[in-house]
């Protein structure tokens, strides 16, 4: 009777999996939700809208107007996309491109017209009103309208902005306004009302403190003016001073999420007017979604192949368990209505490798119990518990990383740590909870036979402090190497990296032809035409819908190679020279979101550095760690100087994939050194006790690497050119993160041990 309840368990749970993965494929209901075709794709995979602003006046805006006006509407537009990018076209336009929709008339209704906000106060300096409240009635009952026969309804200006500008009325503009955000306060009655939350510049929390006393003493409003109207006309309550505020008498927080997003494109420090809008397609060519879907299956495949062979029953509850994972993951995605993007492929590649390394790490601790006698049901439990601390401190460290380059981060980084932490929560629920309970059904049907689970064997002890030296030289040579590399590019003109259309801009070429053609005859024909004429390496297509117009994305082209490609598009496809506009255009990462990942990832490192300190109880740990980490990203950078790979919007996805990577595998060696901390009590123990542990591990760590390997090995086999330019430095840094944690982080700890042991935290060595 006990044994028909597991096999009911069984059937159930293989029912479950069996609608998840249903779910993932067809979705659910009539709007396939919960499928794959219902995930929001980015503009690499599936295109999006794309809108073009032109700066309103006549001459050139500076360099610093336009990257202040690119990063806020940057700030802006994700509220619809992480994966959003703007970047500047010519001397005076920026563009706007949102993945995952479709109607540029709902986004520019959404978005609003960005131009000119003003704080303006209710009375100048002789207590005239500057604005006043029309009803739309006048005295004696007829309708009030002004010289074009509309009527005059609610706060109208009485002066120019020119004449308020000049008298001083005009309290502070868009520009001072450091944020605006929709909340919820509690009122006087002890209810929770939305409200719009600001907060001001330094310079402008001064000239709102002055302007808010004054107010406060006449019982006097300040109007907030926007595109031509106000927004709001809030009255100033109490002289407010310390650079916040809070407008209340919102009817709802929809109309306080509003009136919040208006005051923040209205502080823009330039005016702006839609040139035009269009719909895109998608940048990576027509065959990115399905050559990624076949990498995804035979990645799968490779890895439920190579858990089950040196697992065996245990990696058959693994890959069940990576099923399950697989499926809640689309599901998620498209019930969180997330924008997927070759950043996020990254963030959840990462994932994956953290799930199958968590099943890995219990898996080799059962092992280890039932090669010492342990029976396979205590084995089971044993493995989970002493597991259980590696597993959370990997993945709580990695969830540090990504938690803060969400707060921090922009753009694609947001969009990486957004599937990170979706993915690590996702993982850690399969690996300690599905594959757990998937196991004891296993177990409960009968299939008990310590054959099955298999046996660890006995650990050979390789003397890894011994040659640490060795391992620190060949890691250094490989550095400098790349040194060498950068220098000699850079000094032969070509540059110390070959900086992508993401970091440096380039030429957009606008072509309209004389018929529409598919994105594979664009790939295959044009694309290729526009390389060899050019001389160049890298071009990006996006096709607008419903027209003929294609826009080519190019590293900056000269006068001589615009003009072969002008001779080649004319030659070859009859486009006239009217027919072709080329533009140049900015960088989509800008100065302002690199600066913010540095200081997110710095921020990250030392939150990082805390949490191992207080874990480990010994700052050493962190520091080992840390060093750990910079090696690993140095090695990826300097791949990139090697091949001469584009560094763009992925080179920065790469980077941060390999760092969270590396630190859940180091942490999980760090964690077995703790385990075998006591049989230390001299220097030459803890030389033995290092190579111990790190013999212990290294085995789990292989494992580990090969099936995160084997993932993105598929990925670079079957993906299109931009994904192999991906995949491959990630295998690069799959391969050095595990050299790291195997042979340079436990090393590393054992020189800060012995060498600094009276420092902070340290345990006494001898």
């Amino acid at each position: 009777m006990k044994r028909l309840k597991y096999v009911l368990a069984l059937i159930l749970t293989l029912g479950l999996l069996g609608g998840i993965g249903y779910s993932a494929v067809f979705g659910l209901g009539a709007d396939k939700s919960g499928s794959l075709s219902s995930i929001d794709l980015g503009l690499d995979l599936a295109g999006g809208v794309s809108i073009t602003y032109e700066v309103v006046g006549d001459g050139t805006p500076s360099k610093e107007d336009m990257s202040d006006t690119i990063y806020k509407l940057q700030q802006r537009v994700q509220q619809y996309s992480t994966e959003s990018q703007v970047y500047q076209e010519g001397t005076n336009r920026i563009n706007i491109e949102i993945p995952g929709v479709s109607d540029a008339n709902k986004i520019l209704e959404d978005l609003g017209q960005p131009g000119n906000l003003y704080f303006i106060a209710q009375t100048d300096a002789n207590g005239n009103d500057n604005y006043t409240y029309h009803s739309g009635i006048t005295e004696d009952g007829n309708i009030e309208v002004d010289e074009n026969g509309v009527m005059i309804y609610g706060y109208q200006l009485n002066k120019t902005i020119e004449e308020l500008q000049a008298e001083g009325s005009i309290v502070l503009g868009g520009e001072d306004v450091e944020a605006a955000q929709a909340a919820y306060q509690q009122d006087s009655y002890g209810a929770q009302e939305p409200v719009v939350s600001l907060e001001f510049t330094e310079n402008g929390a001064k000239a709102f403190a002055d302007a808010t006393t004054k107010a406060f003493a006449n019982g006097e409003s300040i109007g907030i003016y926007y595109d031509g109207q106000f927004i709001s006309v809030p009255n100033v309550q109490a002289a407010i001073t310390d650079g916040k505020a809070v407008i209340t008498g919102m009817s709802s927080f929809e109309a306080a999420d509003n009136l919040a997003s208006m005051i923040r494109i209205g502080g823009l420090k330039l005016q702006l007017n839609e040139l035009r809008s269009n719909v895109v397609g998608a940048q990576l060519g027509s065959d990115a979604i399905k050559t990624s879907l076949y990498a995804a299956a035979v990645g799968f495949a490779l890895i439920a192949i190579f858990m089950i062979v040196f697992f065996r029953l245990l990696g058959l509850s693994a890959t069940l368990a990576l099923a399950f994972y697989s499926g809640l993951m689309v599901f998620l995605l498209s019930a969180f209505e997330m924008t997927l993007t070759l950043p996020g492929i990254a963030g959840i590649i990462l994932s994956i490798g953290m799930a199958v390394d968590a099943n890995v790490l219990v898996f080799s601790r059962i092992k280890e119990e039932i090669a010492v006698g342990k029976p396979v049901d205590e084995a089971r439990k044993n493995g989970y518990n002493k597991a259980l601390s590696s597993i959370l401190d990997g993945n709580i460290t990695t969830l540090i990383i990504a938690a803060v380059l969400l707060w921090k981060g922009t753009g694609s980084i947001k969009g990486f740590a957004e599937t990170l932490i979706l993915g690590i929560i996702l993982s850690m629920f399969t690996a300690l909870v599905i594959t757990r309970w998937i196991t004891s059904i296993l177990y409960g049907i009968g299939l008990q036979s310590p054959v099955l689970y298999g046996k660890a064997k006995k650990v050979k002890k390789f003397d890894f402090v011994a040659k640490r030296k060795i391992f620190y030289a060949i890691s250094c040579a490989i550095v400098i190497a790349g040194v060498v590399v950068m220098g000699v590019n850079a000094s032969a003109g070509k540059g110390a990296f070959n900086y992508s259309l993401d970091f440096v801009g380039g030429t957009s070429t606008t072509v309209t032809f004389d018929k529409a053609y598919t994105l594979a005859e664009l790939e295959s024909g044009v694309k290729e035409d526009i390389k060899s004429a050019a001389g160049i390496n890298e071009v990006l297509i996006q096709t607008v819908t419903g027209t003929n117009q294609v826009i080519f994305k190019t590293s900056t082209l000269t006068v001589d190679q615009r003009e072969a490609v002008d001779q080649i598009l004319e030659a070859n496809y009859g486009v006239t020279p009217e027919n072709i506009a080329a533009e140049t255009i900015s960088g989509v990462i800008s100065s302002e979101m690199r600066t913010d990942a540095i200081v997110a990832l710095a921020i990250a490192l030392v939150l990082m550095l805390i949490y191992i300190w207080i874990r480990f109880k010994d700052i050493k740990f962190g520091a080992a760690a840390i060093i750990a980490l910079a090696h690993d990203a140095l090695i990826v950078v300097v791949s990139y100087a090697f091949t001469r790979l584009a560094v763009g919007n992925t080179f920065i996805a790469v980077v941060l994939t390999i760092i969270g990577y590396s630190i859940n595998d180091t942490i999980v060696t760090f964690d077995r050194i703790r385990e075998n901390l006591h049989l230390a009590t001299g220097k030459k123990e803890l030389e033995d006790l290092v190579n111990t542990s790190v013999s212990q591990t290294v085995t789990r760590s292989l494992f580990t690497s090969a099936t995160t390997f084997f993932t993105v090995f598929a990925l670079y086999i079957f993906g299109v050119a931009d994904i192999k330019a991906f995949a491959l430095p990630l295998m690069v840094g799959v391969i050095c993160g595990t050299y790291s944690s195997i042979f340079i982080a436990s090393p590393m700890w054992y020189d800060l041990k012995t060498s600094f042991k009276n420092f902070i935290g340290s345990k006494k060595a001898e």
